[in-house]
């Protein structure tokens, strides 16, 4: 590879910006859902989305540099990757995801990831998923975003871990109940609790009465570092909480889940890992970057080190696999019997 190419491959990464807001831009445009019905030159999708035809034009042509869409002919249509996971109502969609999470939130916190990385960083600027969600629209933006990403993972994660024999779930940090809704209805004879903010939990609960398990979804609310949790679970899960919360809260998460699983229960912690030589996934390693803008306490877990704090914790049988490809893993222990 020589210095020109070298420097291409820079300018890649150094100007992502501008894919992402060609991304978010798209979604707020509905631009992948109007490319579903068919291939759409930019008039016609000018008129679907009651945008100028040349900005319709500019916009298709920087996805299609992108690989988002195709075109031929001078009339645009999605990838297989956008057809599967950016058209609204597709199974796997979570376009929502993107555009109000990543979009609306995250993305302008990335701003203040140097003063964070750096420790420079006023209090003001700094905070806790709490403070966040003390804000109900804060709350529920995040939240319903973060339902709509979850329903895939959950659903792989119901297929990769069979709970047949387990009776009780504790979700900790389950916002609003995407895995607990997934796995009770994988799994008829589950009961979930969820830990959970006040303001998720409000958003929780009507998922929950929309999915018809009230009866068997209930939530404690508060801080699910400072909250008592219920004991005695066949099951505790704990999915993206350890990437949002002060790596020193690490350790008290995993010494609670032991004590809190019932003999031979299994604790399950997805979230987003990277190599124990830190060479990546990429993916992964961003996210975790990601995370540290917001909670400059943040700590990127790798997956062997995982596995040996688990150990060390009391867990047996303990396995760190793959979850979304080249982003997370899901890390499976046992408390002995």
């Amino acid at each position: 590879m020589g210095p020109l190419t070298e420097a291409d491959e820079i300018s890649k990464i150094a100007f992502g910006f501008m894919g992402s807001q060609a991304l978010f831009t798209a979604l707020d445009q509905q631009v992948f859902t109007h490319l579903a019905d068919g291939a759409l030159s930019a008039e016609e999708m000018a008129e679907r989305t009651d945008l100028h035809r040349d900005r319709a034009e500019t916009l298709l042509t920087a996805l299609a540099g992108m690989g988002l869409v195709t075109v031929d002919d001078g009339r645009f249509s999605n990838s297989p990757a956008a057809e599967a996971f950016l058209v609204k109502g597709a199974k796997y969609d979570f376009g929502d995801y993107i555009r109000l999470q990543v979009g609306k939130q995250m993305y302008g916190l990335m701003g203040q990831l140097g003063g964070a990385v750096s420790g420079t960083l006023s209090e003001e600027e700094t905070g806790s998923y709490e403070q966040w969600f003390s804000d109900p629209e804060e709350a529920r933006l995040y939240s319903e975003s973060q339902h709509a990403g979850s329903h895939g993972p959950a659903r792989q994660m119901t297929r990769r871990v069979d709970l047949s024999g387990a009776k009780t779930l504790l979700d900790v940090g389950g916002g609003t109940g995407a895995y607990a809704i997934t796995f009770c209805n994988a799994f008829p004879d589950l009961t979930a609790t969820i830990v959970d903010f006040p303001n998720v939990a409000a958003l929780g609960r009507s998922y929950v009465d929309e999915a018809k398990l009230s009866d068997r979804i209930s939530y404690v609310e508060g801080n699910a570092l400072e909250t008592e949790w219920p004991g005695g679970q066949d099951v505790i899960l704990m999915s993206y909480l350890f990437s949002g919360v002060p790596g020193e809260t690490h350790e008290g998460l995993m010494k609670h889940g032991f004590d809190c699983l019932a003999p031979g229960g299994t604790l399950l912690i997805h979230d987003f890992m990277v190599h124990a030589d830190r060479s990546g996934p990429a993916l992964a390693a961003l996210w975790q970057l990601q995370h540290t803008a917001f909670t400059p306490e943040a700590r990127s877990v790798d997956a062997e080190g995982l596995a040996t704090e688990l150990a060390d914790a009391g867990f047996t049988d303990v396995t760190v696999d793959p979850m979304i490809p080249e982003m997370t893993m899901l890390a499976v222990a046992k408390r002995p019997a």
